[in-house]
């Protein structure tokens, strides 16, 4: 039964008692019931009200900046949602505003010639059953001055979270869990992958002659255990 119409029907099963004839209610529980009345009400609005609290924004603004040789970055989504199951939408943010957030905040040309590219190539929360499971692939790419990709670096993660509720704040910090991950392995992966395309933070907008030679993407050796 709809909320409104649970509540107009209690509201009128009320008022009748209330408003019923002496010889069937006792004066003394008519009082109480009269007494009673107002507590109901208010105990009736909050069926309806709508959790409000703000969320606050996801920034990474205050961690440090990845200075890359390059004179542009830009973000790329190189993936569809399957859309089955999929809840990332429904997140504050949703994954990819948040991954673009990233990059603005934290990947600055530094350059005069190339260009960098974070590419999206997976970003999302799947509801399995009374689960959630939440991915992002990223990469970052970048270009010499004659389009072709010199070096790169990958970050993953992976979230599963069982008998997880899908209610904005439960999204929300899942996605802030996800995120604070994301960020730390992509700065990892770009030292260790990039980091003769990196500047350091006193670095002014290096010279075009100073790009770097392209180098060999070096894999990670798997954690020990």
């Amino acid at each position: 039964m709809p909320r409104a119409l649970a509540r107009k029907t209690a509201l009128t099963r009320l008022a009748s008692i209330v408003n019923s004839s002496p010889m069937h209610i006792p004066p003394r529980r008519a009082i109480m019931l009269a007494l009673m009345l107002p507590f109901f009400l208010a105990a009736c609005g909050n069926w309806e009200r709508v959790d409000r609290t703000p969320i606050e924004p996801l920034r990474y603004d205050h961690l440090i900046k990845l200075r890359l040789n390059v004179a542009v970055v830009h973000v790329e989504e190189h993936f569809v949602s399957s859309g089955r199951g999929v809840v990332s939408a429904s997140a504050h943010p949703p994954l990819i505003e948040a991954l673009r957030q990233m990059a603005q905040d934290r990947l600055l040309a530094a350059g005069t010639t190339g260009h960098a590219v974070l590419i999206i190539k997976r970003a999302d929360i799947l509801q399995t059953g009374r689960s959630l499971d939440g991915q992002m692939d990223v990469e970052l790419a970048l270009f010499g001055p004659n389009t072709i990709r010199v070096a790169y670096a990958e970050a993953q993660v992976y979230r599963r979270q069982g008998n997880a509720s899908t209610a904005r704040e439960a999204l929300h910090e899942m996605t802030r869990q996800m995120m604070d991950a994301i960020n730390v392995e992509l700065e990892f992966q770009a030292r260790r992958n990039l980091r003769d395309w990196l500047l350091p933070a006193d670095a002014l907008r290096a010279p075009a002659d100073t790009i770097p030679a392209p180098v060999d993407r070096q894999e990670l050796l798997p954690p020990r255990r």
